[in-house]
């Protein structure tokens, strides 16, 4: 996308962004007495001693990954999204070189690049090569493998990767990807219709581009945009085709993770680095089947879908409130909510707040929007789109601006609040509102989205996670408060041992992700290095 202020997109809570695309007929297309730790504010806490490791894993461990032992694992990935999925990729064993014989468009780059020929990207200073990069992204080392994977693409062209995949056995990394879902993630809750805003080669993982899976699946892109169905089935095919699988379990649901110093006598105390706890359950049809892992190192990559954000005001919990665009379509499906019903009252001034509008336009459903900011905030999506790219989107932000609920209705059954505050719901389907002056307003309603961002779900860290956040003392967000990290490890600054990457290091889009995935695997690489015999 050409028109971006500051170098940034809009975020959306599974990376990239989705909108429901209509076709011209209007028919969318759419334990074990480990004491749990929290973590000091003020850098690396001394952790309490941990007790030895259990003598055997869990039996989830020793279905998934062969035979277990007492000694712990390297690595444990929390979260099987586009960043575990990547992550595992560079811990299987595949290492990135520099082609011989490439040459990157980016001179002080490709400078770097030739004085370690024959250095995997790994195993150089990436602090270094990223020196004196700018784009989309915050990231250093983000924008390093960016322009490693895609060297041209924010000028519009379609230039090769200059980098080449070898698979080194010897460089492989044990560990296990636990995630709630397929290898994909959050990408499989979404409806497969739905259509990525980011363009389909930045979904990609290293070494098979989108466009080529997706020829060989004799499917296509949508004006160079691929569906959510075909994303989430291209991470589950990749993690096959690259022979990840034996890695990855699904269906675990992580409860709690604790740390302590370990034993000095005990199995795996190699060092005085912190021992990892891993707790939680395998959803299965037998019921739940609990687990416990223990590893030297763990890396959080849960994303931002877990938990839709909400407005804390009286009557939030009432029944007709919801928070997830699905509660519209599935109301609309069983004839709950007609074009004779009260309006639809959509809450927020993102993306998915007009995706909700879009589908009940569609219906012919009347909706009264509400938002705090102003039309003409440059901080707006809608001011950092594209208008012929999203004319969709375009044409909510006009009704925005034209239809104010004082003004004549050039949008039938469609009304706007701008700057407008929420007060509060009442039993009888009423919200009450306060406006610029201070008056008060009532609307009749008949169903409330509240469609204000996400936050990721940290509850199985001590405090909820929000002790490693930039600012430990407001909530943990991936867009103005994530996971203080080092920009070149993406170790947490607050806990040896503790990663975090994607969403909740700052990396909204599945195309900067990558670069945190490198970052983590060149830090792991090394200390394996280090680690006594």
């Amino acid at each position: 996308m050409s028109s971006i202020r500051n170098g940034r997109e809009e975020q959306n809570c599974c990376c990239d962004l989705l909108f429901h695309q209509f076709d011209p007929a209007g028919t969318p297309r759419g334990g074990a007495g480990n004491i749990p730790h929290k973590a000091s504010r003020q850098g690396v806490a001394g952790p309490p001693p941990a007790p030895s490791p259990p003598p055997a894993m869990s039996s989830s461990r020793k279905d998934h990954l062969g035979a277990s032992s007492s000694e712990p694992l390297p690595v444990i990935i929390v979260g099987n999204g586009p960043s575990g999925i990547c992550l595992s990729y560079l811990l299987s064993g595949y290492t990135p070189y520099v082609k011989p014989d490439a040459v990157h468009p980016h001179p002080l780059l490709q400078r770097k690049l030739t004085e370690a020929p024959g250095v995997s990207i790994l195993d150089q200073d990436l602090d270094y090569l990223s020196e004196g990069l700018e784009g989309r992204s915050q990231s250093p080392v983000a924008l390093l493998f960016d322009a490693l994977l895609r060297p041209d693409t924010d000028f519009g062209g379609n230039m090769k990767s200059v980098l080449t995949w070898k698979h080194q056995e010897e460089h492989a990394i044990p560990h296990v990807v636990l995630g709630r879902n397929l290898p994909g993630g959050a990408w499989h809750s979404i409806e497969g219709s739905m259509v990525t805003l980011s363009q389909g080669q930045w979904m990609g993982l290293p070494d098979l581009e989108v466009k080529d899976w997706m020829q060989k699946k004799r499917r296509g892109l949508r004006n160079s945009r691929a569906t959510a169905g075909d994303i989430a089935h291209y991470y589950r095919d990749y993690v096959v085709k690259k022979g990840l699988g034996h890695n990855f379990v699904s269906g675990a649901v992580v409860t709690a993770v604790e740390w302590g110093t370990p034993n000095p006598n005990s199995c795996g105390a190699q060092d005085s680095s912190p021992l990892f706890q891993v707790s939680g359950f395998l959803s299965r049809d037998q019921g739940r089947q609990p687990f416990s892992l223990w590893a030297r190192n763990v890396v959080l990559a849960t994303g931002t879908f877990d938990s839709p954000a909400r407005l804390g005001i009286p009557g939030e919990a009432l029944p007709f409130i919801h928070h997830e665009l699905s509660a519209l379509e599935a109301a609309t499906r069983v004839g709950a909510l007609t074009p004779a019903s009260d309006p639809v009252l959509i809450i927020g001034a993102g993306l998915s707040a007009a995706d909700a509008i879009l589908y009940a336009r569609h219906y012919n459903i009347p909706v009264i929007h509400a938002f705090r900011r102003a039309v003409d905030d440059p901080g707006l999506v809608f001011n950092q789109l594209p208008k012929m790219l999203y004319p969709e989107y375009h044409k909510v932000h006009q009704m925005m601006r034209e239809q104010s609920i004082l003004s004549p209705s050039p949008y039938e059954g469609y009304r706007s609040l701008p700057g407008h505050r929420l007060l509060c719901f009442k039993e009888d389907c009423q919200a009450v509102f306060q406006d610029l002056k201070g008056v008060e307003k009532v609307f009749e309603v008949s169903l409330v989205l509240v469609l204000i961002g996400s936050h990721p779900d940290l509850s199985f860290l001590p405090g909820a996670g929000a002790d490693f956040a930039v600012d430990p003392d407001q909530p943990l967000s991936t867009k103005r408060n994530p996971i203080d990290v080092d920009p070149f490890t993406y170790q947490s600054t607050r806990q040896e041992g503790l990663y975090a990457m994607g969403p909740l290091a700052g990396d909204n889009f599945v195309r900067f992700v990558q670069g945190g995935a490198l970052a983590v695997a060149s830090s792991l690489l090394r200390k394996e290095t280090r680690k006594p015999p």
